[in-house]
């Protein structure tokens, strides 16, 4: 059903997209980007930055079993294949997964630790959007902010319960046991899971208070520093804010592109709640839209150098361990438990 609302989205995000073009001008906004001219590429490496910090949130969650450098390397791949790929919301998560798997071969560990971590993102997204209304109400007093504030009060419940329901413990053990008696316990799908362990680690983690308020300040404080990226971006254009009203245009926009998942990459969306957000701090439209823009634009050039790392490393991989040349298989069990043997030490290899 996802993944239908996701390509059913495609239009009506791209259908938005042309429309604010069109009203806006494309040649007002071209000519506001263009004073900003080269400078604005220093967007890019800087959003860096605040991936950095949300990097090593998670690796409090994997208490320090994977280096710093690794995990941001995977965090900048899962926001890329979220992003920019038209797959499920959990999309990103998986592959970053897949990928921590090659440092750390606890498949439960792992996925405990990115289902703790989503969790943790969720509550840094309520207290990131409840900074954004309230500064916004406090500069503007808008009814825009006021609806905003509405809309997360009453979907609150859903990632309380959500929480609850994971510290309760057994989640994942009456997946698999559904799963097993809907697909068969043979069935691929199922090969190398373990629901007990993963409901295990996931309440191990949920019950370390200490653990998690560090997962949240850290995330938190990478969500404050992608605010500067809408400050450095409007002083550039020519419409500088102060640091609360960045603050207040990234958090509420943050807001409205989650609670519109079912537009890929919040595609028009997002443009619109910049464009709206910045009215309310007096920025005209043309101004907001090139915000906009330069921040998509952003996310582009950022998200496909960390897809093209990926599927890079990906291939380098796959030559490291391609069996050698003439290699055939053989039904010799000598023969088989010295390959059993190979795989092994490759694990261990990785595991260092």
């Amino acid at each position: 059903m996802t993944k239908w609302l996701k390509w059913a989205g495609w239009p009506l995000g791209i259908g938005i997209f042309i429309a604010l073009i069109v009203r806006e001008g494309a040649a007002d906004v071209a000519h506001v980007i263009g004073q900003a001219g080269p400078a604005l590429l220093w967007l890019v490496p800087f959003h860096a930055l605040p991936l950095l910090l949300d990097a090593y949130g998670w690796r409090v969650l994997l208490r320090g079993r994977v280096s710093l450098g690794f995990l941001w390397w995977v965090a900048t791949v899962r926001e890329a294949v979220s992003r920019l790929l038209p797959v499920l919301a959990v999309g990103g998560e998986i592959v970053g997964i897949r990928l921590a798997r090659w440092r750390v071969r606890d498949a439960s560990c792992v996925s405990a630790s990115v289902i703790v971590e989503v969790l943790v993102t969720i509550a840094v997204q309520y207290a990131f959007s409840a900074l954004g209304v309230v500064l916004i109400l406090s500069a503007t007093g808008s009814d825009h902010a006021k609806t905003i504030a509405l809309a997360l009060v009453l979907s609150l419940p859903l990632p309380i319960i959500t929480a609850l329901l994971l510290r309760r413990g057994g989640v994942f053990l009456a997946i698999e046991r559904f799963a097993a008696r809907a697909l068969g316990s043979e069935h691929r799908f199922l090969q190398g899971i373990d629901g007990a362990r993963l409901d295990a680690e996931i309440d191990a983690l949920m019950t370390r208070t200490g653990v998690l308020l560090s997962a949240f300040a850290w995330q938190f404080a990478g969500y404050l520093i992608g605010a500067f990226e809408t400050y450095w971006a409007l002083a550039l254009l020519g419409h500088p804010v102060s640091i609360g009203g960045a603050i207040a245009i990234e958090a509420l926009t943050q807001a409205v592109r989650h609670a519109a998942f079912m537009v890929p990459a919040g595609l028009g969306v997002q443009e619109v709640a910049v464009v709206l957000l910045a009215q309310m701090f007096g920025i005209d439209r043309e101004v907001g839209l090139s915000l906009a823009l330069v921040k998509r634009m952003r996310e582009v050039v950022f998200g496909c150098i960390a897809l093209g790392s990926w599927q890079l490393a990906e291939v380098a991989r796959a030559r490291r361990y391609a069996p050698a040349p003439g290699a055939h298989t053989t039904t010799d069990p000598a023969a088989s438990t010295s390959t059993r043997d190979r795989r092994k030490t490759h694990d261990l290899d990785l595991t260092r």
